[in-house]
């Protein structure tokens, strides 16, 4: 019962103006091939970014690469709606998320008290 319900979830979510919004936006970005690359080099160099910072270590060089291509990004209209959208789709995603967690008591560490 549980899976039917997260299967019901995973299809609502699919029809959701979140998710909707950044498949198309995503599809628009990525037909530019140079656009594509630039948001591909982006999406790793956070992760990289993100991993050294988890690891107690600073990635300098990752960090000022994200800032310039992000202003790259900034500038272009397909690529700066799919960063929006891909971020109201994470928002959404972290929310349901943290819904699931409260509705089985459990703590994540990132509660508001």
């Amino acid at each position: 019962m549980v899976y039917d319900k997260a299967r019901e979830l995973a299809a609502a979510m699919a029809e959701s103006e979140e998710y909707v919004t950044f498949k198309n936006a995503k599809e628009k970005a990525f037909a530019n091939d140079t656009t594509k690359a630039l948001l591909k080099e982006y999406a790793q160099l956070r992760i990289r970014a993100q991993g050294a910072i988890v690891s107690g270590k600073k990635d300098d060089e990752a960090i000022e690469r994200i800032q310039k291509i992000g202003e790259v990004l900034q500038l272009n209209p397909d690529a700066s709606a799919y960063l929006l959208a891909e971020y109201r789709l994470n928002t959404m995603l972290g929310d349901v998320y943290k819904i699931l967690a409260d509705g089985v008591d459990l703590d994540l560490g990132i509660s508001e008290d």
